[in-house]
């Protein structure tokens, strides 16, 4: 007797695998013509639709291509960040002044300027890795 999760997945392959049933006059199943037969990938019973690398994860579906890291996009990403900072510090304390939560905003939105960037590096470097791209060469 198969275990709860199994009984789970096999009524979710049911639930998710879509098949065309042809009926004829009399009301008998009938083969499918050989052109409207779906074109299936054979691993997972599953078509890739548009194409794109299948990866080994849960989902086969295609990689988000990563832009490359970019200061000028980390100094933008913390400037919107800057009024969040102020709005947190102001919450969290209400009897300091203006002054010292701006200044400490700001110096959190320094420190957010790099952070931002080394995490745009490693992702790019993964979709990179992940694609079998080779990384652009600086001039």
């Amino acid at each position: 007797m198969p275990s709860r999760k199994q009984r789970r997945r096999r009524a979710k392959e049911r639930r998710h695998e879509y098949e065309y049933v042809y009926v004829d006059d009399t009301g008998q199943e009938i083969e499918p013509p050989p052109e409207d037969k779906p074109e299936r990938d054979r691993s997972r019973g599953r078509g890739n639709a548009n194409g794109g690398k299948v990866t080994k994860g849960k989902a086969a579906r295609p990689l988000r291509q990563a832009k490359p890291p970019s200061w000028k996009r980390s100094i933008r990403r913390a400037l919107l960040f800057l009024p969040l900072f102020f709005i947190v510090f102001s919450l969290v304390n209400k009897n300091s002044a203006i002054e010292v939560r701006f200044l400490s905003s700001l110096a959190y939105s320094a420190l957010f300027v790099p952070l931002t960037y080394i995490m745009d590096r490693t992702a790019y470097r993964t979709y990179l890795r992940r694609s079998g791209q080779q990384p652009v060469s600086k001039p």
